[in-house]
């Protein structure tokens, strides 16, 4: 299969970015996509380089250190030919503001007329994402009651489900609800705070370390509605959830909404235990993944022009949330857009080879996984599920755990389970460190590359032998 825009003039920015991010959203983990990825927007294209926005001078440099090898490689791909990177800052001068430049290696960016930054309040919050209301969000079997509790909170903020917390896997739709309460607060003029866990995290810790505790706490104290997104990354910070508790507290005492998410249940969380008994005290709902008629619906509210066999067949693939199935529509669209060629069902199938090519029997086996590992490290799997912390072992048994979860699509109980009655927080703290790892570490990469190729070679082996 051509490579999408492979003998075409590249020259359109945002179609490459586009397809980019779709094929980018399914590869990297979750909260650097949001965090990193999300916000940017195509400027231009030439024969030489994709010029990026960016929302700030950080954000640029983030790309450039932890996700550049990842960027270059799909650009380069989807562009057919390889392709520089510039980022620059939005709401700058182009000229006037500093560039942070992506190659492959083989030549230095110069970066010139450089300024510092201006300096960044911060407790500035995420910004809504004008997209995710109710009106756009698909209500199924499998979210029904997590949306009718959202709209109720909307509609009586502070009086309902106090705190409202909403739980699932990823990609489900969690931050979409969240948004749209935000969205509808906001139209009551109401004061309406909505932040990553993580970018609370590093607001708490910065005023403490510049003096301005008072700051962060007037302002987040002051809130009519305070929103708080994938709360399960302060887990691991006990100073935050010290941060968190207090600021949750005055503002339940006071009336005032509190809307959290999280990828378990409150009293399966690591939070601390104070902590969890709060967001057990209001309601608690969570969000299923999608049936085939919900998936459906989904891609006909996203692409209504679409036939219906079109939509029937990237429908019929079982994509694990949301924001897979929304992933494999954005590159369907845009490789239709770059080829220019009509969306048929043949057209479906060569877009999206490489990502429907997973079928329920291509789904990797525990067996398989911890077999490969083993043959590929020569650590065995006694090793891998026991006791034994050395380098070695703990280095498989992380890769074992990324892969039962990712290959295996077993949840965090079932990893620990089957790498040795191993508990929910070890299972995510070696998953977490194995996706941080594979972004700086090509090694890690290459590694978990060759255990997967191990198990399509055998696979491949046990076939012929039958």
């Amino acid at each position: 299969m051509p490579k999408i825009g492979e003998g075409l003039a590249v020259n359109n920015a945002q179609k490459i970015w586009t397809a980019a991010l779709g094929q980018l959203e399914l590869e990297i983990p979750r909260p650097n996509y949001e965090t990193w990825l999300k916000p940017t927007s195509a400027i231009s294209v030439d024969n030489e380089s994709l010029t990026i926005s960016t929302p700030s001078p950080f954000a640029a440099e983030m790309l450039e250190k932890r996700l550049s090898a990842i960027i270059l490689k799909t650009v380069s791909n989807i562009a057919g030919k390889k392709l520089k990177i510039q980022f620059i800052i939005a709401g700058s001068e182009r000229e006037n503001q500093s560039n942070y430049g992506v190659n492959d290696g083989s030549e230095k960016v110069v970066t010139k007329n450089t300024i510092k930054p201006k300096n960044i309040d911060h407790v500035q919050t995420y910004s809504l994402k004008p997209s995710f209301k109710f009106e756009t969000f698909v209500v199924g079997p499998s979210n029904k009651l997590a949306h009718a509790a959202a709209a109720k909170v909307s509609e009586d903020p502070g009086n309902v489900y106090n705190p409202l917390y909403i739980y699932s896997e990823v990609g489900l739709g969690k931050t979409h609800l969240l948004h749209a309460i935000g969205h509808s607060l906001l139209n009551r003029r109401m004061k309406v705070i909505y932040v990553s866990s993580e970018r609370f995290t590093n607001e708490y810790i910065s005023a403490i370390r510049e003096g301005t505790a008072d700051k962060f706490r007037t302002r987040y104290r002051s809130a009519d509605v305070l929103m708080v997104d994938d709360i399960q990354f302060i887990a691991s910070k006990p100073q935050t959830q010290e941060g968190f508790f207090h600021t949750f507290n005055e503002l339940h005492m006071s009336g005032k909404q509190i809307i959290i998410t999280g990828d378990e249940p409150a009293g399966k969380s690591l939070l601390q235990e104070r902590i969890q008994s709060r967001l057990a005290g209001g309601l608690e709902v969570d969000l299923q993944s999608p049936d085939y008629e919900s998936r459906y619906a989904i891609l006909q509210s996203k692409a209504p022009n679409l036939e219906p066999n079109v939509i029937d067949q990237i429908a019929q693939h079982a994509h694990q949330n949301v924001r897979e199935l929304e992933g494999a529509l954005n590159r369907v669209i845009a490789y239709s857009q770059l080829v220019g060629s009509p969306i048929t069902g043949e057209m479906v199938e060569q877009a999206l080879k490489s990502l429907l090519s997973e079928t329920p029997k291509d789904i990797a086996s525990v067996d398989e996984i911890l077999t490969s590992i083993a043959n590929f490290t020569g650590v065995t799997i006694d090793r891998i599920t026991g006791k034994r912390r050395d380098k070695a072992t703990a280095e498989a048994r992380r890769m074992a755990m990324y892969m039962l979860r990712e290959d295996a699509h077993l949840t965090s109980a079932l990893v620990g389970e089957a790498v040795g009655g191993k508990d929910h927080s070890t299972v995510l703290y070696a998953q977490k460190r194995f996706e941080q790892l594979m972004e700086t570490d090509s090694n890690i990469r290459q590694q978990l590359a060759a255990v997967r190729d191990i198990i399509i070679r055998s696979r491949k082996v046990n076939l012929s032998i039958r």
